[in-house]
């Protein structure tokens, strides 16, 4: 396990992490560090215990409003799947009923063109 010292509010904390993530860690802490300063710039002298609670609650808050926007754009993403599903869906009936439709044709073109070809063998005659 690796070991950082991270500051917050000016107070050197040390703290264990795994290989790799000591840079990720020491970012997080700045991060937080970032709103205790600014709780502290806002309430003043309020004590170091009540400044971390309230910056845990605005990490948490920020948090759940990550969550929500994250939940609406998952079902978001999943009602455009349904939907490109079913316009796939749609587009391959709609290539199967043209085929028919092309088969068809082709049919009856060859027997118009068979009874031309009668006509036309026993006009010759």
């Amino acid at each position: 396990m690796a070991q950082v010292t991270v500051s917050i509010d000016g107070k050197a904390y040390r703290m264990a992490c795994e290989e790799g993530q000591e840079d990720h860690l020491i970012e997080l802490a700045t991060n937080f560090d970032q709103y205790v300063g600014h709780l502290k710039t806002q309430f003043g002298e309020i004590g170091d215990l009540r400044l971390t609670v309230m910056a845990g609650i605005m990490v948490m808050d920020e948090l759940s409003e990550v969550n929500r926007r994250l939940k609406a754009l998952e079902a978001e993403v999943d009602t455009l799947k349904q939907g490109r599903d079913g316009a796939l869906s749609d587009q391959a009936r709609s290539e199967e009923l043209l085929a028919s439709a092309l088969s068809e044709v082709t049919s009856q073109i060859h027997t118009i063109a068979a009874k031309l070809n009668g006509r036309a063998t026993s006009s010759t005659n």
